[in-house]
């Protein structure tokens, strides 16, 4: 029995490393988040300051530190590239997944342990978060670890262990406090209060509530006072703008209606949605007598209730209501192992609706069907990969209905999507590519950038520029966006359209900003040596050059777009471009 059971953890070790780790640096980098939370890092690597976050040179407070400090080290060890940015998010996942797996093998099992870690990993917005460089997903593998840990200590009845259990709690508050602030303290709260309500214990809240207090308190404290003296604004900033403000705005951020999160948890909690009649009919049967189910149940409905009632609203807000909704899920389908019928209904569904995508992307793609033709001319293979990794995934669905033993069947379930998971990270279309990731397109005027450049962007290219030219000085035209704040402490380096034009004449100044905003000034701006626009992105530059040179240097970029069309080889292109630096003789 034991080799079954390591032979099924290491197959979902496995199954996390292969969709979760190894493809991670194969997608390009997306605009803003990515850069942003990529960029921040570089800059505490660069700079040596690791109490202050900067994100061009500029203070930014949105966040506290940790997931800075996550992201740097990350990068200190594997290096400044998509790999390491995406690691730390994708580690968090699977660290989330275990804590899953260990409460509820503790209290419910070792088969509904699996069943929910590897519901949760296969969660379509589990894994579009776990792949993808933001902090929410840190945050989250925090919070889960205060949670449980606070219910270890709920049931366990040797006061050292229980003292012990809350002081970890206490630990992933303050570490989820550093990662996102002052929610980390209200998620734990709201389900462990209403919980402690329900099991008739309330005075426990009160009894032990010092232990993670104080140490929660002793894991934010070291920081939160070099801050304090470094920067004495911060914490009225970012307690009063970020928090207070931002959650009682009539005009918040991201603003949304109080249901909003209902489809992002039917979307997101795909494809485990659609056995969720079959669930519901476990946990009906065998009632809410199991501690661990009554604890879910308020873990996922008071944080789902608290979100729904802040004005603003973002779709990754929502990822800490997903472990207990997985736990409920694995539970209420291992009650109720006769449920057949609810569970084939609701697979013969997903598999009817995977095989419609199928046909729909096949047909789109081989006669054109206008708006949903996602893939160019020369991305056949990605189509066809796409195409069959849903008929994969929908056969196997479809065995799962035929197979009589109902193990087999949740294996199956389970396998289902996995190809077509992991093939994501290879079929992003390429005009995805052109709207949300500028990384190549900078990388191709590399050459023209020099120490003493001047780069002036805008609030949504700033982060991809300083990264990809490892600047942090970079100027914005117009707007500052999300960099305001920092920009009051250094409004120089915000440039009105009329300061642009007369810096234009007096140095090499270069401008990328995305096309719609450079349409929106071109008739105010000088004429510039070189234009490039592709697609999404506008590389300007001038002075610096005189005309001839501007004449060598477009033929360059038009020979360039020729070349890339032709399908060239990027070393065949790289060699192109030098050869042209050479004959043109400019830097």
């Amino acid at each position: 029995m034991s080799v079954k059971i390591n032979g099924l953890a290491m197959a979902v070790i496995g199954l996390f490393f292969v969709l979760y780790i190894l493809p991670l640096g194969v997608r390009p980098m997306v605009i803003p988040d990515e850069f942003r939370y990529a960029e921040i890092p570089r800059e505490m690597l660069a700079t040596g300051d690791f109490i202050v976050p900067h994100l061009d040179g500029l203070k930014y407070f949105e966040k506290p530190v940790f997931g800075y400090w996550v992201n740097a080290l990350s990068m200190k060890i594997f290096g400044e590239n998509r790999f390491a940015v995406r690691f730390p998010p994708a580690l968090a996942a699977g660290l989330t997944a275990l804590m899953v797996f260990m409460v509820v093998k503790k209290f419910l099992g070792f088969n509904a342990g699996i069943l929910s870690s590897v519901g949760l990993l296969s969660c379509f917005q589990c894994f579009g978060i776990g792949v993808f460089n933001i902090l929410d997903g840190i945050f989250s593998m925090f919070v889960t670890g205060a949670i449980v840990s606070s219910f270890f200590a709920y049931m366990e009845n040797k006061h050292k262990k229980k003292i012990y259990f809350l002081a970890l709690s206490g630990f992933f508050c303050g570490l989820a406090f550093l990662t996102k602030g002052f929610i980390a303290f209200a998620l734990p709260v709201l389900v462990i209060l209403p919980f402690l309500i329900w099991e008739g214990r309330l005075k426990d809240f009160f009894k032990y509530l010092w232990v993670p207090v104080a140490v929660a308190g002793l894991v934010v404290l070291p920081w939160g006072l070099k801050i304090y003296f470094r920067e004495p604004d911060f914490w009225n900033y970012f307690f009063w703008t970020e928090h207070i403000k931002r959650f009682l705005s009539d005009h918040p951020q991201h603003q949304n209606p109080f249901y909003f999160f209902i489809p992002v948890i039917l979307a997101g909690a795909l494809p485990w949605t659609v056995l969720w009649g079959a669930a519901v009919s476990g946990i009906k049967k065998t009632g809410f007598g199991d501690p661990l189910i009554r604890f879910a149940g308020c873990w996922f409905l008071f944080p789902f209730i608290f979100f729904s009632a802040s004005s603003g609203k973002l779709g990754t807000y929502i990822l800490p209501c997903f472990p207990p909704l997985m736990i409920l899920t694995a539970a209420g389908l291992l009650k109720e192992p006769e449920s057949e019928k609810k569970f084939n209904t609701g697979v013969l569904i997903l598999s009817g609706l995977v095989f419609i995508c199928s046909i729909l992307i096949f047909f789109s793609q081989i006669i054109g069907l206008p708006g949903l033709k996602v893939f160019g001319e020369h991305e056949t293979w990605k189509w066809i990969l796409a195409v069959a990794g849903l008929l994969l995934w929908s056969i196997l669905l479809s065995s799962a209905v035929r197979t009589a033993i109902y193990r087999k069947k949740l294996i199956l379930f389970c396998c289902a999507p996995l190809c077509f998971m992991f093939m994501v990270h290879f079929i992003m279309p390429d005009q995805v590519k052109a709207r949300k990731s500028p990384g190549k397109f900078l990388r191709k005027h590399i050459c023209q950038i020099k120490p003493d450049t001047l780069l002036v962007s805008d609030s949504s290219l700033v982060h991809a520029v300083c990264w990809v030219y490892k600047r942090n000085n970079v100027a914005l035209l117009d707007s500052a966006g999300e960099l305001s704040y920092g920009l009051n402490y250094n409004d120089s380096r915000l440039l009105t359209i009329n300061k642009f034009n007369k810096l234009s004449k007096e140095k090499k100044i270069i401008l990328i900003v995305n096309t719609k905003k450079y349409l929106k000034y071109k008739n105010k701006l000088s004429k510039p040596f070189i234009e490039d626009i592709d697609g999404k992105f506008v590389f300007a530059q001038w002075g610096g050059i005189n005309r001839f040179e501007s004449h060598c240097i477009s033929n360059m970029l038009n020979r360039y777009t020729h070349f890339k069309s032709e399908k060239l080889s990027e070393k065949g292109i790289f060699r192109f471009l030098l050869m042209t630096r050479a004959m043109t003789g400019v830097k």
